[in-house]
């Protein structure tokens, strides 16, 4: 430990609050909420870190980001050597900064967090990331490896192919990513809002994966401009990593309806083309006064929060369980509720309302009460009897959750899938046709972005020692 504060030293310092823009000022426009920490600030609470012997908090991150070695880095105010570091085992350092529920991953692990708050781990990533972005003069440039004449093609520019490219190339294979969009970035980019992650900073690190000589070719369908087969035949090893793309149906009366948006639609239209945000937007969408949003996740928190910022004066989250069940992360909830999103607990949807020329004009709810725990141990919701009520909406949102997409799976038969639609893998991300891995939400369904990175950065390994063979 290079920093020498005692232990009882560090204790005794307390966890710091992230800077943010006023609740009454963003949630009328897309700047980010979360302002990043200054100097002072990253370095008090770098030196909160015990760094303890057993790296409880190493075991807890997906993409095994060695923790205390760049905090200790940080608080001895080394930057180069902490962006060194972090960039060796996290291949997009500045995005999980900002949207990795560390929550629930390595602070949940923190012994800090035992009698009291956990290390900001996330914050201090995000610190270190951005210095490193700001400041690439000051860090010494990646070592080119010898190429080893391999390539690999990998399929999907999300956070799993991302990864898996970047430590692929590290290793001297040329390393190909088809985009099915126009922009780099997949789910990053149309999945989630600038006010948690800014495009900007998803164009910085796939920057960096572009110095290392991966190629990126954008408006490449696989299962419609390519196969997996002619993937196969052309490159050494493939990894599928694009998404889960299709969304899961409510299966209720009105869910056609004109003014009815599936999650992943409305979150494209006005993140990756930017509708309702620029007049001279090509993409349409449609604003109104009062718009329901179905789900409890970090997505429906990413639609509901964006429709205040597109002008809705009821912003509605509808979700069948209480605040304790919902999925979404802490901090998601208590920007929302800041931003004047109306919580609507243990109520689910029945139908959706028309107007007589078919455009929605109400959610038809009914009340529940949670009963015993279901399979994942989160308590069952029940209906009430004869409590069923319209909610007024002029925009329903479904954010319950997608699916796997079988545009690409359709034409690869030798491909095995779940009952689910999913890819079916091993631990090391190997699919039933030889040199073919696949990780992410095509194979987890809807996950996390760290845990897509994780798949990328196991299945790369597992590649490696396939090409050796």
């Amino acid at each position: 430990m290079s920093n020498k504060l005692s232990p009882k030293e560090r204790m005794a310092i307390e966890r710091v609050h992230m800077p943010e823009l006023p609740a009454d000022v963003r949630n009328k426009n897309f700047e980010e909420v979360n302002l990043g920490l200054n100097s002072g600030q990253a370095r008090k609470e770098a030196e909160r870190c015990l760094q303890c012997k057993n790296r409880n908090c190493v075991a807890g991150c997906p993409v095994g980001v060695s923790i205390p070695e760049f905090i200790d880095a940080l608080a001895c105010e080394d930057l180069p050597r902490a962006a060194q570091i972090l960039r060796g085992d996290n291949a997009l350092p500045a995005v999980c900064g900002r949207v990795c529920p560390q929550e629930t991953q390595c602070e949940a692990l923190c012994v800090r967090g035992l009698k009291g708050e956990a290390v900001a781990i996330g914050y201090l990533e995000r610190y270190v990331a951005d210095w490193a972005m700001q400041h690439p003069d000051q860090l010494l440039p990646d070592a080119k490896p010898e190429p080893t004449g391999k390539s690999v093609a990998v399929v999907g520019c999300g956070p799993a192919g991302l990864t898996a490219a970047g430590e692929l190339a590290r290793q001297g294979h040329k390393v190909t990513i088809f985009e099915a969009l126009h922009d780099t970035g997949g789910v990053l980019r149309y999945g989630i809002p600038e006010f948690r992650l800014p495009k900007d900073i998803i164009d910085r690190e796939v920057s960096v994966l572009s110095a290392l000589g991966v190629t990126i070719e954008c408006n490449v369908i696989i299962g419609k401009t390519l196969t997996i087969s002619e993937l196969s035949d052309d490159f050494d090893a493939v990894f599928i990593a694009n998404g889960a793309g299709l969304p899961t149906m409510l299966n209720i009366a009105g869910e056609n309806l004109k003014g009815v948006y599936a999650a992943n639609e409305f979150l494209t239209r006005v993140n990756l083309m930017e509708a309702g945000r620029r007049e001279d937007s090509s993409t349409p969408i449609l604003k109104r006064s009062e718009v329901a949003v179905i789900g409890g996740g970090n997505t429906a928190m990413d639609c509901v929060r964006t429709a205040r910022r597109l002008g809705a004066e009821r912003a509605m989250i509808v979700y069948r369980r209480g605040e304790a069940e919902m999925p979404a992360r802490v901090e998601e909830i208590k920007h929302a509720k800041e931003e004047g999103v109306e919580f609507i607990m243990l109520t689910a949807p029945l139908a959706i309302v028309a107007t007589e020329d078919g455009w929605v004009s109400a959610l038809r709810c009914q009340k529940m009460e949670l009963g015993p725990a279901d399979d994942s141990g989160r308590r069952r919701p029940q209906p009430i009897v004869g409590s069923e009520f319209d909610l007024p909406a002029g925009i329903v949102i479904n954010a319950v959750g997608t699916s796997a997409n079988p545009l690409l799976t359709a034409t690869a038969p030798n491909l095995s899938l779940n009952k689910w639609g999913n890819i079916v893998t091993n631990e090391e991300g190997e699919t039933s046709i030889a040199g073919v891995f696949a990780g992410g939400d095509i194979v987890r369904g809807g996950a996390t972005v760290i845990l897509a990175m994780g798949d990328g950065k196991r299945a790369a390994a597992a590649i490696n020692d396939y090409l050796k063979r």
